[in-house]
């Protein structure tokens, strides 16, 4: 789902990159014009791989799996997937291929700077990739 952001009118600003700045600077008259729910919505993506080695191999991802920040605990939920199946649906991966997929996550802390990919279930098989370094972007590429 996308979010549009409501703006109350303001004067034109034109953005501008100050010196020393790479991105452009954004006046404290655009940032009061944004709702203040939609300041800190910021989303998490973590495209996924799995070296298939067999045949028929069944994958899925269950609503529990979550970005754990390793210093707080803090988690992050899962708030959309691509190309996988939710549990309890199954999705069928090509055999001997490497198959991708990207699971989407609510924003983690901004003192975040190493965190896991840990799906909680209540059964064996369950995926967990830890020590993930934080970068600026928060999109991460992670072999499952």
């Amino acid at each position: 789902m996308i979010k549009s952001i409501p703006l109350i009118p303001v004067l034109k600003a034109t953005p501008k990159v100050l010196p020393g700045e790479t991105k452009p600077h954004v006046g404290t008259e655009v940032l009061s014009s944004i709702a203040p729910e939609f300041l800190e919505d910021s989303f998490v993506y973590v495209h996924c791989y799995f070296e298939n080695t067999s045949r028929d191999m069944l994958i899925r991802v269950w609503r529990t799996t979550y970005l754990v920040d390793r210093f707080s605990g803090s988690k992050s939920e899962l708030v959309h997937t691509e190309n996988i199946s939710l549990a309890p649906m199954w999705t069928l991966i090509p055999d001997n291929a490497t198959y991708n997929f990207l699971l989407v996550f609510s924003a983690l802390p901004k003192s975040c700077k190493q965190f896991d990919l840990i799906e909680e279930i209540p059964q064996p098989g369950g995926f967990w990739v830890q020590n993930i370094p934080r970068n600026e972007r928060d999109v991460y590429h992670v072999n499952i």
